[in-house]
C-alpha cells in the first residue's frame, strides 16, 4: 500500500499532508483495502465539501478542502473531518468492490436520498471503529431526504447499526423511510 497525497505543502489553508497520509493508511489498513494504493488531491482552493472517487489500479480521491475542514476553526485541519470524509468513500469504495453492492448505480447518478442512506451505513460502521463522529449531523442529513419521520428515524438507526448490507438491502431501508414530499 502506498498513500500519496498532493499537494504536500498548502498554500491557501493550514493542512498537513503528514496526517493525511497517516490517517488514510489507518482507514485502509482498518478497512480492508491495505492491498491497495490510494491517490488523495486535495483543492485548497474552494471551501465546499465535495468528494469524488475512481477506482483503477489505484483508489483516487479529489477532495475540496472543506472535506476536511474544522467547523469551528476555517481553514484549519480537523483530523475527525478527514477521517470521516476519507473513511466514507473509502467504504463506499469497499462496498462497490463487494458484490452485494453490483447493482448500485454509479456515484454520478444516486439520489439525494440513496447517498444520505449510504453515508449513514457508512458513518455508522466509521463510528464502531472507534472515529468520533457527530450522530445528530447525519440524523439531520438522513431526515431532509427522507422527511421527519417515526418510520425515517427507524430507517437511520437500522442503517446506523448494520453491518454487511447489500445494496438492495440499504436501498430497501431507504424507502421504507419515505420521502419527504410524501408526507406533506
Amino acid at each position: 500500500m502506498s498513500v500519496t497525497v498532493t499537494p504536500q505543502t498548502f498554500n491557501f489553508v493550514a493542512y498537513d499532508a503528514a496526517l493525511i497520509q497517516r490517517v488514510a493508511e489507518e482507514l485502509l489498513q482498518s478497512l480492508g483495502l491495505a492491498d491497495r494504493d490510494l491517490n488523495i488531491e486535495v483543492d485548497e482552493t474552494t471551501p465546499l465539501a465535495r468528494t469524488r472517487v475512481e477506482v483503477g489500479d489505484a483508489i483516487s480521491i479529489r477532495a475540496e478542502s472543506g472535506a476536511f475542514e474544522d467547523t469551528r476553526r476555517p481553514r484549519q485541519q480537523s483530523e475527525v473531518a478527514t477521517a470521516t470524509s476519507l473513511g466514507r468513500v473509502l467504504l463506499r469504495v469497499r462496498d462497490r468492490l463487494n458484490d452485494g453492492f453490483g447493482d448500485a448505480p454509479p456515484d454520478e447518478d444516486l439520489t439525494l436520498a440513496q447517498v444520505a442512506a449510504w453515508e449513514t451505513y457508512s458513518v455508522g460502521r466509521l463510528e464502531r471503529l472507534g472515529i468520533d463522529v457527530n450522530q445528530q449531523r447525519w440524523r439531520y442529513n438522513f431526515r431532509n431526504r427522507h422527511g421527519f419521520t417515526d418510520e425515517a428515524d427507524q430507517a437511520f438507526n437500522r442503517l446506523w447499526a448494520s453491518d454487511g448490507l447489500t445494496w438492495d438491502e440499504l436501498e430497501a431501508i431507504s424507502a421504507a423511510a419515505g420521502q419527504p414530499d410524501s408526507h406533506s
